[in-house]
């Protein structure tokens, strides 16, 4: 693929480091060298000595000295060598992407760490996006996407979703408007770009099949579309097995995949990975280096310490319990809504994530009864206009969350809920 289509002119110019390339130049290096050149303060003036954490189940991770003094230093921006080598491992085990044997030229998967899925997320768009470009996504979509994308300048086009994501033929119609082969003319106003979330969607808890997924990546190839595949609800799918991702499915190296530990690991440590071609990677990790430099050394490594603790089974293990869990919540909140409002809203039962998507019978806005009546209640959800390309539109839609209430909360905030709605018939 020809990747310079699609970086814009800021990424394209962007150069390395040079005072992170020594950083990074040093620890790979001897003992024996002598660095007279990086600005690293002295770890021996660090106030931390030692850290240990329990892990549920009677495990424990203990940070000596040296560790401590690792984990509290500057490290590569791609992030610590041990823990790339596990997460590629771990895409090779879940994905087996078809790229990971390519030649870098021919978007070999590479992989970086980021604070988060979001880092990831919005650089990649800082990189692909210019003013004026058309970007692909679904008519509802995560609202952090939407505050990232906005400020650059971009047009936004929705393309029409179900329970089941991105529907083929709605975005084989949106693109109906353009010939394929104004991909190859760099004048045309062509879309470059599709982003969706294929697991668990927020807000939607709309989940892709396999055959959608693979009819979109036809499409994709058609039109010489990049696909941002963001997935921080991959793990938790409930009913198994799992689909297969567009990473799986990406024999032409045309898919950035953001991957978050957030849900499953720990939302405040902030780490989450980018797999893709490494032309677009190494661009990502030149942006990472001079903005926030690297993730959390410290958080690398407790994760790392974790995940070689536990191995691919254990992880794995640890996942299932996190479904299980969230499969729990998720039925409780299906329960108290057949309780409460089986004739006052419509939704889909979600197969993934921490979402209902709930639509209200008779009222075309709810901006007014979620953002102000149902906040008096002491009942927060969200306004599905928050969602929305347009959010001055109405939208009758809400999103309700059952990750972190529990089940007695559920009931009583759509008990609440039901009333409010009622008031307002």
């Amino acid at each position: 693929m020809n990747y310079s289509r699609f970086i814009n002119a800021v990424s394209a110019a962007r150069r390395v480091s040079p005072i992170r390339a020594l950083t990074e130049l040093l620890q790979r290096s001897p003992p024996t060298m002598i660095s007279l050149a990086t600005g690293m303060p002295s770890p021996n003036m660090f106030p931390f000595e030692s850290a240990n954490f329990t892990i549920k189940g009677g495990q424990s991770i203990t940070f000596g000295q040296e560790t401590m003094k690792r984990a509290l230093q500057y490290s590569a921006s791609a992030g610590i060598p041990e823990l790339i080598s596990w997460m590629k491992d771990l895409q090779k085990c879940l994905h087996n992407p078809p790229s990971m044997n390519y030649s870098p030229e021919q978007g070999q998967m590479d992989l970086c760490v980021t604070n988060g899925s979001q880092e990831g997320l919005s650089k990649v768009l800082e990189m692909l996006i210019s003013p004026g470009d058309t970007v692909l996504l679904d008519c509802f979509t995560y609202s952090g996407t939407l505050a990232s994308l906005k400020p650059l300048g971009c047009k936004l086009l929705g393309i029409t979703s179900d329970q089941h994501g991105i529907i083929p033929q709605s975005l084989s119609d949106t693109l109906s408007r353009w010939k394929p082969e104004d991909a190859k003319d760099p004048s045309s106003d062509i879309p470059k770009v599709l982003y969706t979330i294929p697991n668990g969607g927020n807000p939607t808890g709309a989940s892709m099949t396999a055959e959608r997924k693979m009819e979109v990546y036809q499409i994709a190839r058609k039109y010489d579309l990049l696909i941002i595949e963001d997935d921080p609800y991959f793990f938790l799918q409930f009913q198994k097995p799992w689909a297969p991702s567009f990473l799986a499915l990406d024999v032409d190296g045309r898919v950035l995949r953001t991957d978050s530990f957030s849900k499953i690991l720990s939302s405040g440590i902030r780490i989450g990975f980018l797999s893709g071609p490494k032309p677009l990677v190494d661009r990502i990790v030149l942006h990472i280096q001079s903005s926030t430099m690297h993730c959390s050394t410290f958080s690398q490594i407790l994760v790392s310490e974790l995940l070689q603790q536990w191995g691919q089974s254990g992880f794995l293990a640890h996942v299932d319990r996190v479904i299980e869990f969230y499969s729990k919540q998720r039925d409780a909140m299906q329960m108290s809504a057949e309780k409460w409002l089986k004739d006052l809203v419509e939704w889909n039962i979600p197969s993934a994530g921490m979402f209902f998507w709930m639509k209200l019978k008779g009222i075309s806005d709810s901006h007014q009864l979620i953002s102000e009546k149902a906040l008096q209640k002491e009942v927060l959800l969200v306004p599905g206009q928050v969602f929305m390309v347009d959010s001055s539109a109405p939208c009758a839609y809400v999103r309700a969350a059952y990750s972190l209430s529990t089940p007695e909360q559920i009931d009583q905030g759509f008990q609440r809920l039901a009333a409010l709605i009622k008031e307002s018939e």
